[in-house]
């Protein structure tokens, strides 16, 4: 059967529906739907969840969709079980971590988020934040520094110091902007149609910014280690 909608009623006993995937009622596997990740687990699009409960419901459903379940079963409905048991995993891997679950509600909302819309791979589209310009700058003369003091054999413990000093700025960093997508996410869950507007537009910018500072994270470590 060829994906549809998402139905609200089972294909088989004509229930009423509350998961995508399985029938509470006769415990049928459900033909593939259009479902998204939240309405797998039975959740408002909200950003604040309780991830003890997602995972508790993750193992239920996990268990009833397991493959020995519908060793019976028709054709079919096997192909089914294996479909939904990929989707849950999927669903279940993205809402239980907080920064996937906000990248993945704002492409829900048709927000332009993830590294494919912010020159993964090229470093010439990849602007600083402004206010970093100059920080990344000097940044940027000390990663090549180091990189040709390693290829001539020698050791800058200045350099090294100035270096582990700029990665625990930009952690910190990276904590600031992880304590304000955690507000405008606070924001999208208790707003209205205007908050959360303003509230997706916010954290698509703290995302970018999340981004960029754990690529320089990434950077200065790995001169550090090499």
């Amino acid at each position: 059967m060829s994906v549809s909608s998402t139905s609200t009623i089972c294909w088989s006993c004509g229930e009423a529906l509350s998961s995508p995937l399985l029938c509470p009622s006769c415990g049928k596997v459900q033909p593939p739907s259009l479902a998204d990740y939240f309405q797998v687990f039975s959740l408002p699009r909200k950003l604040s969840i309780d991830v003890a409960a997602l995972e508790r419901e993750f193992h239920r459903l996990s268990r009833r969709l397991h493959p020995d379940r519908f060793a019976r079963a028709t054709a079919e409905e096997q192909q089914w079980s294996l479909a939904a048991t990929a989707l849950l995993n999927d669903a279940y891997r993205t809402l239980r971590d907080p920064i996937q679950r906000t990248e993945y509600l704002l492409k829900l909302e048709g927000l332009e988020i993830g590294e494919e819309h912010a020159g993964k791979g090229k470093s010439a589209d990849r602007q600083p934040p402004a206010d970093l310009l100059e920080e990344v700058f000097d940044l940027n003369m000390q990663l090549e520094e180091m990189r040709m003091n390693r290829k001539i054999g020698e050791d800058d413990p200045a350099l090294q110091a100035d270096l582990t000093k700029a990665r625990t700025r930009f952690e910190m960093l990276l904590a600031e902007v992880d304590t304000s997508l955690q507000s405008e996410g606070n924001r999208w869950d208790e707003g209205d149609e205007a908050a959360r507007t303003k509230a997706a537009s916010a954290m698509a910018a703290l995302l970018d910014r999340r981004r960029y500072l754990r690529n320089l994270v990434r950077d200065v470590s790995e001169a550090l280690s090499a």
